[in-house]
């Protein structure tokens, strides 16, 4: 599976356009919005949306392409990074969408994204920190490790987004 950079700078605008202005997202809202996104689509339709890799951290998945993408969707003059310090010596990312993003995604891939985006980017980064290491794909993978897609078909009922009951 090679890396889809195009397709995963749009999933990762649109994801800003969608949700950007809220005070909560930042880098680490973000990188979990993408995670979310990338293996709910794995374990639904067994192909991944972006190709991306994504590592284990200590905070959670993480994507291996972010900090590219987002140079270049701020070069390509799509997107807005503002960033503050924080109290506790870290640093917020505020983004901002400064064009409609190219809405080049299937229905399916959208309402996965939708469906992510919905329940999840209301959290704060601790929050959605913690329900990342609840999911099967980061607690089975080694620190430091590029997490496999494959571990979504061995989640825990409260991540399952497939119907597994269907008879063909």
């Amino acid at each position: 599976m090679d890396f889809n950079k195009e397709k995963f700078k749009n999933v990762l605008h649109y994801i800003i356009h969608k949700c950007g202005h809220k005070s909560n997202v930042g880098k680490t809202v973000l990188y979990k919005l993408m995670y979310f996104s990338d293996f709910n689509f794995f374990e639904l339709y067994e192909k991944s949306l972006t190709n991306e890799s994504y590592k284990k951290l200590p905070r959670g998945p993480a994507p291996m392409h972010f900090d590219v993408a987002i140079e270049e969707l701020t070069n390509e003059g799509k997107i807005n990074v503002k960033t503050k310090n924080l109290p506790s010596e870290r640093i917020m990312y505020n983004y901002s969408s400064l064009e409609e993003p190219k809405m080049d995604f299937t229905y399916d891939e959208l309402s996965v994204i939708d469906d992510v985006l919905d329940n999840l980017s209301d959290m704060n980064a601790n929050q959605i920190s913690e329900y990342s290491h609840g999911d099967m794909p980061w607690r089975a993978t080694d620190d430091y490790k590029i997490i496999d897609y494959g571990f979504v078909f061995y989640r825990n009922p409260e991540y399952i987004k497939r119907n597994y009951d269907q008879s063909d």
